[in-house]
C-alpha cells in the first residue's frame, strides 16, 4: 500500500512537472517561459510579410519624397542647422537618456546593454509618416533620416564604446553595417525618385503622397502586429524593463522638442526633430542583439526592442491627436477672428464712402 502511495506521488509530480515544462525543441527555456525555434508555417509567413512589407516600406517611401522639394532638400544639406541639432539629439541625448536610465533603475548588466543598443540606433523611417500627418518639415524629416542612418556607421560603435564599457566589452556587440547599409539604400533610392516624380509632375505628386500617407499609417500598426506573432517568445521579462520601455521613448519626444525649441528651430520642425529622436530603428535593434548575445542571454531582453517599438507607436498616436485636436480648435478660432475682422474692415469701408459720397480709394478696397 504505501509503495503505490509512494509511486502514485511520483507519477502525479512528473505530470506536473512535464504540464509546466518547456517544449524539448525550445532554443531558450526557463520555468515556463520559452523561446521556440521558427516551425515551417511561421517561417513560411515570416518570409512572406517581410517581403510584403519591404515593398510597402519602398513605395510609403517613395511617397513621401513626392513631399519634399529639391531646394529646400538641398538647402538643409548645405545649411545643416537643422540636421545638426536633429544629430545632437540622436546621438547625444539618446545614448545618455538611455545610460541615465540604466542606472537609475539599477537593471542588470546584459538589460543595461540592450537598452544602450536601442538609444544608439539611428531613425526610423516611421517618423517620416509621423512627421507628414503633423505637418512637419518633410526636407528636414528625410534629410534627419538619411544622415542619421549614414552617420550610425562611425557614431554607434563610438557611442557603445563610451557608454556600455561599465557593463561590458564593446568588442562583444556585433555591429550589422550590411543591415545599416541596406536600411540607407532602401531609403535613398525610392525617396530620389519620390523626389524626382515631384519635380517633373508636381500635381501627380500630390495624390501618390495622400495615397502613400495612408498606406504608410497601416503600415505602421501592421508591423506593430507582425512584431507580436514573429516574437512570440518570453513576454515574462523584469518590470524594469516595461517600465523603461515606456518611459524612453516619451523622454526622446520630449527632450528633442526641448532642444530644439531652444536652438530656436520653428515649431514644425521642432515636430519633426521631437518625432526623429524619439522615433528609432527597433529592427536595427533586434539584430544587434540577435547576432551578439546566447540564447540564455536573450532570455533577459529578448523583447525589449519589440516593447519600445510599441511604446513608440502609441506615443507617437497621441501626439498625432493632440496636435490635430490642436490645430482644430486652432484654425475654427482663427476663421471666427478673420470673419470678425472682415466685418469690422467692411462696416469701417461703407463708413468711409458715406463721409466721401460713396467713393472708395484703392487702399481700401
Amino acid at each position: 500500500m504505501q509503495t503505490y502511495l509512494l509511486s502514485q506521488q511520483f507519477n502525479t509530480r512528473s505530470l506536473a512537472e512535464n504540464s509546466t515544462a518547456c517544449p524539448a525543441n525550445a532554443t531558450i527555456c526557463s520555468g515556463t517561459s520559452c523561446v521556440l525555434p521558427e516551425d515551417n508555417f511561421n517561417e513560411t509567413l515570416s518570409v512572406i510579410l517581410s517581403t510584403v512589407l519591404t515593398i510597402m516600406l519602398a513605395l510609403v517611401m517613395f511617397s513621401m519624397g513626392c513631399n519634399v522639394d529639391i531646394k529646400k532638400f538641398w538647402g538643409h544639406i548645405k545649411r545643416p542647422w537643422g540636421i545638426f541639432v536633429g544629430f545632437l539629439c540622436q546621438f547625444g541625448i539618446m545614448p545618455l537618456t538611455a545610460f541615465l536610465l540604466s542606472l537609475a533603475f539599477n537593471v542588470l548588466p546584459i538589460q543595461a546593454v540592450v537598452v544602450l543598443i536601442m538609444g544608439c540606433c539611428p531613425g526610423g523611417t516611421a517618423s517620416n509618416v509621423i512627421a507628414y500627418w503633423v505637418d512637419g518639415d518633410m526636407d528636414l524629416s528625410i534629410s534627419m533620416t538619411t544622415c542619421s542612418t549614414l552617420f550610425a556607421m562611425g557614431m554607434m560603435p563610438l557611442c557603445l564604446f563610451i557608454y556600455t564599457k561599465m557593463w561590458t566589452d564593446s568588442n562583444a556587440i556585433v555591429l550589422p553595417y550590411d543591415s545599416i547599409g541596406i536600411s540607407l539604400v532602401a531609403l535613398i533610392i525610392p525617396v530620389s525618385f519620390g523626389m524626382y516624380v515631384n519635380y517633373r509632375w508636381p500635381s501627380k505628386a500630390k495624390v501618390i503622397l495622400k495615397i502613400g500617407s495612408i498606406v504608410g499609417a497601416i503600415l505602421i500598426v501592421l508591423i506593430a502586429v507582425v512584431g507580436g506573432i514573429l516574437y512570440k517568445g518570453s513576454w515574462i521579462i523584469s518590470p524594469k524593463l516595461w517600465i523603461i520601455g515606456t518611459i524612453f521613448p516619451a523622454a526622446g519626444y520630449s527632450l528633442g522638442f526641448f532642444l530644439a525649441r531652444i536652438a530656436g528651430l520653428s515649431w514644425h520642425r521642432c515636430r519633426t526633430v521631437s518625432l526623429e529622436t524619439g522615433m528609432q530603428n527597433t529592427q536595427l535593434c533586434s539584430t544587434i542583439v540577435q547576432l551578439s548575445f546566447t540564447p540564455e542571454q536573450l532570455e533577459l531582453m529578448f523583447t525589449f526592442p519589440l516593447i519600445y517599438s510599441i511604446f513608440q507607436l502609441l506615443f507617437a498616436l497621441l501626439i498625432l491627436g493632440g496636435y490635430r485636436l490642436y490645430r482644430k480648435h486652432r484654425v475654427k478660432t482663427k476663421t471666427d477672428v478673420e470673419k470678425t475682422e472682415e466685418k469690422e474692415d467692411s462696416k469701417s469701408t461703407s463708413s468711409h464712402a458715406k463721409i466721401n459720397g460713396g467713393f472708395v480709394s484703392n487702399e481700401t478696397k
